[in-house]
């Protein structure tokens, strides 16, 4: 006869003592919602808002665009820093 042993659960180990996240309002896309917005490699001042101090490029997730525009913005970066309007990174110390 095989015994059953009962399993005792860790706490923050799946089942109901998962803590819920707060609801987060979606964020939309600034390129969708202003159509007079244009994604172009040679302004420097609308592709900062989605690179970090640091140079990374800002994920979807958190920049909030869609995946079309995201890629034109992934892109416009990529020109931008190929030809030193925008840097590959910050100078460190």
């Amino acid at each position: 006869m095989m015994r059953e042993e009962k399993r005792t659960r860790k706490p923050g180990e799946g089942g109901t003592d998962r803590k819920k996240k707060p609801f987060l309002r979606r964020k939309v896309c600034r390129f969708c919602t202003d159509k007079k917005l244009e994604i172009d490699y040679k302004n420097p001042k609308i592709l900062r808002y989605f690179i970090t101090e640091r140079g990374k490029i800002i994920p979807r997730r958190i920049s909030g665009n869609c995946a079309k525009h995201q890629r034109e913005v992934t892109v416009a970066i990529k020109r931008a820093r190929s030809i030193a309007i925008l840097p590959f990174t910050t100078a460190g110390h």
